[in-house]
């Protein structure tokens, strides 16, 4: 195994080595922002009964209290990791921060359905701009590997606690004070939080390579036309996906938004081929780093299996079985406890291949998903079979979201750390909005013909396709994973100083159209440079 390297080398611009506690201190910090976000969706399956009954809200209204923060947070997640990469990401993550303090506070004093909805949309936007920009933060605080993978495995770890503690926390708001308090608590810990961090962080783990650009060329590197496609076609996307499961897929406003998304989502990759690959949002290499792709496709599964099970076993068990609130998070907390242990598994990723854990994870959530198809229909199905598959399949889930994260980290230059973030948690919503819009199109088809949702068919029914989707992932990172680079140097990009540079034969052409024969003459690398040239 070749000597293990930093990799994060845009952290070189640090002078000063933090200390063990300041970075402790800091991890705590990035974990909350993250434990927040999640927390702030959550929190809101207790309270979703009770807001439908104070408000009058319809079904698709109640499904658009959810939905709303999920659009704009997975939309919004790539302009956000290029204002962290090309700005401050201290200011990135200061400001979501204290954006989703100052918007949750307000969305406890409302009253009315829209002006909700929309505030919960404003509050998926700011905390999109908290997941880039403190990833980009994280790996200049720990840069070397050993570090640097448990402190990501951790700070991915607190999605899944935070949604177990969120449907507690938010149950014990509902039943002892009120539903506006799952809005007021984000506020309470959000905006000293972000107050704090905006003195605590250190500008020298801020900087990154654009921070010394000038102003007019940090504007250019946004690819401001791209991310605007790419944020718009989301939106109609994830729209077009939440409405098919409740108003039909083949109504005039499902189907108009997902066309128009499609052709918009072409359109930008097209145009991510004609700019210079410095300043495009997702330069067409990035999809060829090794194991990037078959990563993006991984990291499309944990979110699924996670929101899928919260969905499908809160309504069974509050309205089919009449448990309370309350009770019904107790019985879910297997899913954070194993998420959590699981959570501190990062270095074992400098031990073993991710491809193996990755694949270890798999089998533990094909096993449990098994299980969920099997049994948990009545009360007495809980002990032998979901708490079970409770356990074993968050741990599984957790070990493949952990090292899928990790392996993607280390397969893109350090550079891009913030867009990196970006694309990984957006596969991670996407994931989710796409998967529970066919799983409850699923439920609803064969609940129609097998006895209603009081019924254990339908739930069953979306666990084996749940089952499909984990043995397809197996099977493709089975032969698509390529283990030769791993524990291999973080590749360069973007560089003048290093002569290292990753290329397709794609970016060479356009490097050919946009820059200059003479300055590439200079900053190329041979055509046959690969991963282990590096040093």
């Amino acid at each position: 195994m070749p000597p293990l390297q930093p990799l994060s080398p845009a952290a070189t611009p640090v002078h000063h080595k933090l200390s063990l506690t300041r970075k402790l201190v800091l991890l705590f910090m990035f974990c909350l922002a993250q434990f927040l976000d999640a927390f702030s969706n959550s929190a809101l399956f207790s309270a979703i009964p009770v807001l439908e009954v104070s408000m009058g809200m319809t079904e698709s209204q109640s499904t658009w209290i959810m939905s709303a923060f999920q659009l704009t947070f997975a939309s919004f997640l790539l302009i956000s990791g290029r204002i962290s990469d090309v700005y401050n990401p201290k200011t990135g993550f200061v400001g979501g921060v204290l954006g989703l303090g100052i918007i949750s506070l307000c969305a406890g004093f409302v009253g009315d359905t829209i002006p909700l909805i929309i505030l919960r949309a404003l509050t998926g936007i700011a905390a999109s701009m908290t997941i880039p920009s403190a990833l980009a933060l994280l790996v200049n605080v720990f840069p070397e590997p050993l570090e640097q993978a448990r402190a990501i495995g951790t700070f991915g770890g607190c999605t899944c606690v935070a949604s177990s503690l969120g449907l507690m926390i938010g149950a014990m708001f509902v039943q002892w004070a009120s539903y506006h308090w799952v809005f007021w608590f984000v506020a309470i810990v959000a905006v000293p939080t972000a107050l704090a961090c905006a003195f605590i962080i250190p500008p020298e783990i801020a900087n990154t390579k654009g921070n010394l650009e000038p102003a007019a060329a940090k504007w250019k590197s946004l690819d401001l036309l791209g991310v605007t496609i790419l944020t718009v076609a989301l939106i109609l996307f994830i729209f077009a996906v939440t409405s098919g499961s409740t108003d039909g897929w083949a109504s005039a406003a499902v189907l108009v938004p997902l066309i128009i998304s499609v052709m918009m989502v072409i359109g930008f990759f097209y145009w991510e081929t004609r700019i210079h690959v410095n300043i495009a949002a997702i330069p067409p290499r990035t999809w060829f780093y090794p194991n990037f792709s078959i990563l993006f496709a991984v990291a499309l599964l944990p979110f699924f299996w996670w929101f899928t099970v919260f969905v499908m076993y809160t309504v069974l068990w509050q309205n089919v079985f009449e448990w309370s609130a309350i009770s019904s998070a107790v019985h879910m907390l297997p899913i954070g406890v194993a998420s959590f242990i699981m959570s501190f598994t990062g270095s074992l990723s400098r031990i073993f291949s991710p491809k193996w854990i990755i694949l270890t994870g798999l089998s533990f959530c094909m096993v449990a998903t098994v299980l969920l198809a099997l049994g948990g229909g009545k009360p007495e199905d809980y002990w032998p079979y979901v708490f079970p598959a409770l356990s074993l399949g968050s741990a599984g889930v957790m070990l493949t979201y952990t090292h899928a994260n990790i392996a993607i980290f280390q397969a893109a230059p350090s550079s891009m750390a913030g867009t990196v973030g970006a694309i990984f948690n957006g596969a991670l919503q996407f994931g989710s909005a796409i998967g529970l819009a066919v799983a409850s199109s699923i439920e609803t088809s064969v609940e129609a013909i097998h006895g209603g949702s009081h019924e254990y068919k339908g739930r069953a029914a979306v666990f084996w396709f749940l089952l499909t989707v984990a043995f397809i992932l197996f099977i493709s990172v089975s032969i698509s994973y390529d283990r030769s680079t791993d524990h291999t140097p973080q590749p360069e990009h973007g560089d003048p100083g290093h002569p290292a540079r990753r290329s397709t034969d794609s970016d060479k052409k356009l490097d050919d159209a946009n820059v200059s024969r003479d300055h590439d003459r200079k900053s190329r690398p041979s055509e046959s440079a690969g991963v282990g040239s590096f040093r």
